[in-house]
């Protein structure tokens, strides 16, 4: 393991355990959610993908980054803390009346680009601002994560058309790929496989990774400023969710609830068994 993704691990452990902590605290979160996307944002704010400026967060040349899954806020807010974006006090505070930042992802928020959470807004949001960099001349990229079950919408397939008609090569999908929804898995509720195949047909280009992989991450995203194809490029990335804490992973009914204070402890204990145990 090289130095610089032994590093990308450690700072997945310490954004997991800010997000159970948060969590736990609130009462409330989507943690699961947050889980399993932490190791993709994680590559994109850490790994030298995302272009930007937290002492600027307005900069014009700035990647926008789009987090459609807007549920798993606790994890970009817990990023943007650590990033300096603002106070970490802030996050001791999440989803309580006291505080700035609710459980879906708010745009008042240093950093949040636009308010998410109502499934399938956030990518046609992205295309767009995708277009008016296009016809603007502008050079930034546009990156966005949508959860797999966001997929059911139609507005994603409409979006997916959209950006592919309109040679929107300047738009990086990445799919949060952890087979759940909110009451069961994806494959059982309606199948979303073969997903490449889909995309594909939509006119994008496709790669399928570990999303929890910072090697494949970082690898998929390498050439991602100098790609020749005319295409948008999709990331499906096969997740987990729940991905570090072994008590709630792969669990449908987990989805939207934090663990109560008698569970945190065995979930603390998970965490550091992941990470501090290999």
């Amino acid at each position: 393991m090289s130095a610089f993704v032994s590093q990308l691990k450690k700072k997945s452990y310490h954004i997991r355990k800010t997000v159970l902590e948060m969590c736990v605290k609130a009462g409330t979160g989507h943690v699961t959610s947050s889980l399993s996307g932490i190791d993709i944002l994680v590559a994109l704010y850490y790994g030298n993908i995302l272009k930007f400026d937290p002492a600027n967060p307005e900069w014009k040349k700035r990647d926008r980054f789009i987090l459609s899954k807007g549920q798993a806020s606790p994890a970009l807010y817990a990023i943007l803390a650590d990033l300096g974006y603002f106070d970490r006090k802030e996050l001791d505070k999440f989803a309580q009346k006291d505080g700035k930042f609710g459980v879906h992802l708010q745009k008042d928020v240093p950093g949040v680009e636009i308010t998410s959470g109502s499934l399938g807004q956030g990518f046609g949001i992205a295309a767009g601002i995708a277009l008016g960099a296009k016809m603007n001349k502008e050079l930034y990229l546009v990156f966005t994560v949508l959860g797999d079950g966001e997929c059911y919408e139609g507005s994603v397939w409409e979006t997916a058309m959209f950006a592919s008609h309109n040679k929107l090569n300047n738009l990086i999908a990445i799919i949060d790929r952890n087979y759940l929804c909110v009451t069961d898995f994806t494959e059982n509720l309606m199948e979303l496989e073969p997903m490449e195949d889909k995309w594909s047909s939509f006119g994008w280009e496709v790669c399928r990774i570990n999303g929890h992989s910072f090697e494949d991450i970082l690898d998929a995203l390498s050439t991602v400023r100098s790609r020749r194809s005319g295409k948008p490029l999709v990331l499906i990335a096969d997740t987990v969710k729940g991905e570090g804490i072994e008590y709630l992973s792969n669990i449908p009914l987990w989805h939207g609830v934090a663990p109560k204070e008698n569970e945190a402890d065995l979930c603390r204990t998970d965490l550091e068994r992941r990470y501090n145990g290999e």
